[in-house]
């Protein structure tokens, strides 16, 4: 369970039984713990072993973000759900995380660009959720802020080495920035929980975050000797209300077997 940190000012409590907040937390705690689980399929398959931990690493901070808000989230929603309940006994059409965290891994290009835009989106999220009303939100956006921070970083450096880097390495690059492009825009709609979050000093209005996350993305992929590329003839929609495609349903069924093959077990 997530505590306010000491020295922190006290704020206004947000009350048990405040659906709203429930739902806001649920929606950062999907997105946090199916990229977790996403990226921790590269240990072992990453081009180097110190990737391998890199990625573990970044997987193990959003795991950390997703235990603190679905803990929160179960708190305020008045079921007594526990974290584990959340994650592993929800069914898919319960899940709000957006497309984006859910797609199978890929090529590598294709995770640095998924990493550099949802790092950076992270980022301007929770700098703009530390005076969250929520003292939780508050403190798990104080710490993550500084983590993304770090995704992001690590991200921009993989982003550079391979867009300017050899032939083959620029082209999947950049094929890898068109492949995420489908998935982007779904991080920035303002979906009804996210407004109601915000008008209430709980959460930031998603489309507030744009211009910042693709100026800072846009200025990295100019100095990797890359496009930004701009054209797109779908874009992903739904997440936020259960809708998922197939790829979602077969991360879950990895993700939650053993402890619905066990219910009740620990170790």
């Amino acid at each position: 369970m997530t505590t306010v940190p000491l020295g922190r000012d006290p704020r206004p409590v947000v009350p048990q039984g405040d659906s709203l907040t429930a739902a806001y937390c649920l929606h950062l705690g999907d997105d946090a713990l199916i990229y977790a689980q996403r990226l921790g399929e590269w240990i072992s398959r990453a081009p180097q072993i110190e990737e391998d931990m890199a990625l573990g690493n970044i997987g193990l901070d959003l795991l950390g973000q997703a235990r603190a808000l679905l803990t929160r989230a179960g708190e305020l929603d008045g079921t007594g759900r526990s974290e584990d309940d959340l994650a592993y006994f929800r069914d898919e059409r319960d899940f709000r995380s957006v497309h984006l965290v859910e797609q199978p891994r890929g090529d590598f290009g294709f995770e640095m660009a998924r990493l550099l835009w949802f790092a950076t989106y992270q980022c301007e999220l929770y700098a703009a959720l530390v005076d969250s009303r929520d003292p939780v939100v508050s403190a798990v956006a104080a710490k993550a802020v500084k983590e993304s921070a770090y995704h992001r970083d690590h991200a921009e450096q993989w982003v550079l080495r391979l867009g300017d880097g050899t032939d083959e390495s620029h082209v999947r690059m950049q094929d890898s920035l068109q492949a995420v492009l489908p998935y982007l825009a779904e991080l920035f709609d303002d979906d009804e929980v996210s407004v109601a979050a915000a008008s209430a000093g709980v959460g930031a209005l998603p489309s507030a975050l744009h211009d910042a996350v693709v100026e800072r993305v846009g200025d990295v992929v100019v100095r990797a000797t890359l496009t930004l590329p701009h054209e797109v003839t779908w874009r992903s929609r739904g997440g936020r209300i259960g809708v998922h495609d197939q790829s979602m349903g077969h991360l879950l069924a990895e993700m939650q077997h053993i402890a619905r093959s066990h219910p009740g077990a620990s170790w």
